[in-house]
């Protein structure tokens, strides 16, 4: 059956396929002009890795909308075809629907149902984007939500606050992946109202929606998790005691280093991971394969993302080194409970290292695994399941009831 298959996250699948596309013009032109070309085409590379996509392609062939039926005929990929609640955006992302099941497939096409069109014309859309966060304001779930500023140190960073009716309630942080927005991060509402929780849904530097750093750059998590800091000091001013920290994709790796760097860590009483960048070098390793590239520009890549002054070849601030985002080698330090939701299947970041985290911290990691719900897609796939491991390690493992199973 030949069905194209694709990277999960649309915004990790632009920066790798433009990388793709420096690969190949690069590879004929170093041929032709030798080392200074090379050179150009490894400082593409790494430039690719931190840079914010600054347009959301859309890529997945729409062939029919049937607006009677409340149906749309896609390309058949390895996202489009899985069972679910998905978004599609069209028209450069002035148009959104809300995708439900699959009616039909072809060897070449998937019909599933529109759950719901919030904007524009689709039966004009010719393609589309394929992503993983339905919800597009919390309002949408019929919760009480305020909009809030918190001081982060690029300026007044946008969130939504979702209270519990328990003013004494404990709390939880969600923290959106690369190329998103906090949007991605309602899914999860629920399942921490059910748990008693009042949320804070976050948004960090460069994402479109908080101010942007002095280079525009990404830093993978070690700059990052200084806006998720400023939560928690926003949250300590406000006498919260217990936090749950939450994160998706990249923001996984954000999270992790809130927990390892920030002042206000002793408020964390746990951590959630979905489909989260454990280790960066796994991601990088997985995708350069994908594009054919050749072990040495990888390496070389990395070094001069971490090397002084040269780091500034790419446009970064600051160096960014990725043994200091290497989760496994430095489990030691990890010290609350953690929940891993991965997919085997991702696409993008591979669930290794989360395996690996879990083999080596037993003591305190709880390893959830799906075999084909995609990257960060898990709720989509199957929210029952997603919903219902959350609730259970909220319960047994964070505020357990019974005083002698506490950690």
């Amino acid at each position: 059956m030949s069905r194209s298959a694709r990277p999960a996250e649309d915004a990790a699948q632009d920066a790798v396929r433009s990388v793709g596309l420096i690969a190949l013009g690069a590879g004929i032109a170093a041929a032709a002009v030798g080392t200074a070309v090379v050179g150009g085409f490894v400082a593409a590379v790494a430039r690719a890795v931190v840079t914010p996509d600054r347009k959301r392609a859309e890529r997945v062939p729409i062939h029919a909308v049937d607006p009677d039926r409340m149906t749309v005929t896609l390309e058949r990929t390895a996202d489009t075809e899985l069972q679910g609640r998905y978004s599609l955006w069209f028209g450069g992302g002035t148009g959104h629907m809300r995708i439900g099941d699959v009616l039909g497939t072809t060897e070449t096409t998937v019909t599933r149902r529109i759950i719901a069109v919030d904007a524009g014309d689709p039966t004009s859309a010719r393609r589309g984007r394929w992503g993983g966060w339905f919800y597009l304001t919390p309002g949408e779930l019929d919760v009480p939500v305020e909009d809030v500023d918190i001081p982060t140190p690029n300026g007044p960073s946008p969130a939504w606050i979702v209270r519990a009716d328990d003013p004494d309630a404990p709390w939880a942080v969600l923290v959106h992946g690369r190329g998103v927005t906090r949007a991605e991060t309602i899914r999860a509402v629920p399942v921490f109202r059910a748990a008693g929780y009042s949320v804070v849904l976050a948004s960090w530097r460069n994402d479109g929606v908080a101010p942007r750093s002095p280079d525009g750059r990404y830093g993978l998590g070690t700059t990052e998790w200084e806006d998720v800091d400023a939560v928690l000091r926003w949250l300590a001013a406000r006498n919260a005691g217990s936090v749950v920290l939450m994160g998706w994709s990249m923001g996984g790796a954000v999270v992790l280093q809130t927990l390892v760097r920030s002042r206000f860590a002793d408020m964390v009483d746990g951590i959630v991971l979905e489909s989260a960048v454990v280790d960066w070098h796994e991601v990088l390793k997985s995708q350069s394969r994908v594009l054919k590239l050749p072990r040495p520009v990888r390496k070389v890549a990395q070094r001069l993302l971490r090397t002084p002054v040269l780091h500034r070849v790419v446009g970064l601030e600051q160096p960014v080194d990725l043994r200091e985002l290497d989760m496994v080698a430095r489990a030691d330090e990890l010290t609350v409970p953690i929940l891993i939701l991965h997919s085997d299947d991702d696409g993008f970041v591979p669930s290794s290292a989360s395996h690996e985290l879990a083999r080596v911290r037993p003591d305190i990691v709880r390893l959830e695994v799906q075999t084909t719900a995609r990257h960060t897609k898990l709720w989509n796939h199957d929210a029952d399941w997603f919903d219902a491991r959350i609730l259970a390690w909220l319960t047994e493992v964070v505020q357990p009831t019974d005083a002698t199973s506490a950690r």
